[in-house]
């Protein structure tokens, strides 16, 4: 029998405060290698603040926070970065002089577990409408084709954990298909993925379970059928 490796990801009891304002209260989380987790709640409710302190951009004043069996607290953000956990940020935060080629050359780094590679030609072949700009400035993109990017960019990290954070907000309908997409076709080759969007209905077919935060506070974790037979958590919890 093999052994259970046990989460990817793992928090517990997590902490954190903006000076005096607190907004996580003893957040418990987890993501399995392969598994798609998506972190819902109305805005405001710490699911920003929670990636913020998993990736060490924020110091937690508490809890814990372990990535495959190791410790990661107090890690800087370089540093878990390099452990295997790529962020897609909030309004995309791509380098407005450098091209979608550049993108992708200059955040390659190789996956030692020898898995097929993310590069610059992996990512074209997921998102196509990138590989006809590539000699583009990113500021010469849409929003859309910037978000394109940044999810790139992520990729060619070739992280064993991948965190979106509103993955389609602001975007054009035709473009979040394209997302969705993407997303869909990397939950299908294995990836785990931390996702944070308000399309309900798309999140519950693209993950596993869901956690829904509320003032900093875990008021419901499950998976997605369950969520999908609990409509009335939709309007108590997330207004849909």
């Amino acid at each position: 029998m093999i052994a259970d490796p046990g989460p990817l990801l793992e928090v517990r009891g997590l902490r954190a405060a903006y000076g005096s304002a607190q907004v996580l209260h003893g957040v418990d989380l987890q993501v399995h290698a392969g598994e798609a987790v998506a972190l819902l709640g109305r805005n405001g409710m710490g699911k920003t603040t929670l990636v913020r302190a998993v990736m060490g951009i924020l110091v937690p004043s508490g809890g814990e926070v372990s990535f495959a069996g190791e410790s990661i607290d107090g890690e800087p953000a370089h540093r878990i970065a390099r452990r295997g956990i790529a962020l897609v940020p909030e309004g995309r935060q791509v380098f407005a002089s450098l091209t979608v080629q550049e993108h992708l050359s200059a955040f390659v780094r190789r996956d030692a577990r020898g898995a097929m590679p993310w590069d610059a030609a992996r990512v074209f072949s997921l998102f196509p409408r990138l590989a006809e700009r590539r000699g583009q400035w990113a500021q010469q993109l849409s929003g859309g084709e910037q978000q394109m990017l940044a999810i790139g960019r992520a990729l060619v990290t070739n992280p064993r954990l991948l965190i979106l954070d509103e993955a389609t907000e602001g975007l054009a309908p035709l473009v979040r298909e394209e997302i969705w997409r993407a997303l869909a076709a990397l939950r299908t080759g294995g990836q785990a993925i931390l996702v944070i969007d308000k399309y309900l209905q798309r999140l519950i077919g693209l993950a596993d379970r869901h956690v829904i935060l509320e003032k900093g506070r875990v008021a419901w974790s499950g998976p997605s059928a369950a969520l999908a037979g609990e409509p009335g958590l939709w309007q108590r919890y997330l207004g849909v």
